[in-house]
Parts: C-alpha cells; sequence; structure tokens
C-alpha cells in the first residue's frame, strides 16, 4: 500500500488550507458550548415551534440551517443540525468552530450491529473506526478516531445522574449506508463495533485537530445483525430523542 496507489492515505499535515474558515467566517456572539441534534423533529418541536432564538445560520445547497441558543439552568447552548453524512456534518463543525464554539456533544440515532441492544438503549461511542474519507484530511491514517475523554465523563456523568441506563464502546463510521454488507458488518462486529453511523470518526478527526472537545450521544435504532434487515421504526421514538437533545445539553454544559 503506498501513497501513490491510495490517495486517500496521503495526509497532509499542513495547518493552514486554501479555504480556512477562521479567515472566511467572523467569530460571534455565540455559546462555546454546542449540541448538533440530528433530529429534525425535536428541533422542530423544541426549537423552532419552541420560539427558541436564532442566533445564526449556516447554509448550503439544501439551504439554511439555524443555529438556535437553548437555555438549561444558568447556562446556554447552541443548538443545530449537523447535516447527513461526514463531509457536510465535518464542515458545518468547522463553521461552528470558526464562529466560537468550543465544546460540542452530539446525539444521534445508530444502527445497531448486536440484537440485545434493544431500541432506544443509549450508547457512548469511545472510540469509530474510521470508514469513512472526510478524517483522512484531518488525522494520519490509522484504523480509528477518539472523542474527547472529557467529553465521554460528562456524557456519563449525566447519564448516571438521571438512572440513564447505557453502554460504551466502538462505533462502525461509514460513508457506505447501501455497502455495509455482511462480511464487513461482521468484521466490524468482531473488532468490538456496537453500532453503526455515518459522521463519529469525521467529527472525533475534526475536533482533534481543531483541539476543540467533542463526544457523541447514540441511541439504538435498526438491527443489521440478524439474516434480515430490520427497521424496528426507530426514527418514531420522539420521546426518546427529545430526551437525548436534554441529556446532551446538560453534558456540554459541564465541560
Amino acid at each position: 500500500m503506498t501513497e501513490k496507489n491510495y490517495p486517500i492515505i496521503d495526509f497532509d499535515p499542513t495547518p493552514e488550507a486554501i479555504i480556512e474558515p477562521r479567515k472566511v467566517i467572523k467569530p460571534i456572539d455565540i455559546p462555546e458550548t454546542c449540541v448538533l441534534c440530528f433530529f429534525q423533529d425535536v428541533l422542530t418541536s423544541v426549537c423552532r415551534d419552541g420560539g427558541r432564538r436564532v442566533i445564526a445560520e449556516l447554509g448550503s445547497e439544501m439551504g439554511k440551517n439555524p443555529i438556535y441558543e437553548l437555555e438549561l439552568g444558568n447556562g446556554k447552548v447552541a443548538v443545530v443540525h449537523p447535516g447527513v453524512g461526514a463531509p457536510l456534518a465535518a464542515g458545518f463543525l468547522e463553521e461552528l468552530i470558526a464562529l466560537g464554539c468550543r465544546k460540542f456533544i452530539a446525539c444521534g440515532g445508530a444502527g445497531v450491529l448486536n440484537a440485545e441492544l434493544t431500541v432506544g438503549h443509549v450508547v457512548v461511542p469511545t472510540a469509530a473506526i474510521r470508514d469513512e474519507g472526510t478524517s483522512y484530511h484531518y488525522l494520519p491514517p490509522e484504523a480509528e478516531a477518539l472523542p474527547s475523554e472529557a467529553g465521554v465523563a460528562a456524557i456519563i456523568d449525566v447519564l448516571t445522574q438521571h438512572n440513564v441506563p447505557y453502554v460504551t464502546g466502538k462505533t462502525w463510521t461509514t460513508d457506505g449506508l447501501y455497502r455495509e454488507t455482511r462480511g464487513r458488518m461482521e468484521k466490524r462486529k468482531a473488532a468490538g463495533c456496537l453500532t453503526v453511523e455515518m459522521e463519529a470518526s469525521a467529527f472525533f478527526a475534526v475536533a482533534a485537530f481543531r483541539g476543540v472537545a467533542f463526544a457523541q450521544i447514540l441511541y439504538s435504532g435498526d438491527d443489521l445483525s440478524g439474516d434480515l434487515w430490520d427497521h424496528r421504526d426507530w426514527i418514531s421514538r420522539t420521546s426518546i430523542r427529545e430526551k437525548l437533545l436534554w441529556l446532551a445539553a446538560e453534558a456540554v454544559l459541564k465541560l
């Protein structure tokens, strides 16, 4: 394996990019703490319809993506949808860092590689296998990317305080949601992965490169471990999803 044959492992550690976020995006008055919430239904009910203040907007060809301000106790947290897939999510994270956020907790769902993880069971990733492309532009080629230890500790502290059952372990981050083959799934499961999703390793890599704190809460969704894929109606669990947003907000305020 050489860099010539595999461009994705041709890591360039140069800190300055052609388009450097901090040079094209000006800092604003925004909380240092930020929750990246993948649940659009929850953002609609809690933030938009709940009348939360819009601090700013991120943008893409899909349109405007509002950043809300959420108050919890004496603290304020920025809340935004991070987009879906590693490249978009990493790009939005870069822009949030340039705006002034420094501490992040993401909350989202994931497929499970073990049927014993019932729908809604909370998983806290302690590492992510890098089976996507974005992270290789931020860190040298290695098998895994790691979250912030302080972020993981804050999440576990909050979950324990609220008596929320959880497990910790690795997650498998992949770009190819329609190429999660049986063989690849078994390999990732053997490597210790409990879940599969599309963003964690890129999040962790960007955060490490930029020197910010980042960790993630996942809830168990569809099941990939059986002979047939089981959707398990996982996206309809609104009460679980809303609770995760508030748990994530509480955790990020501990950082």
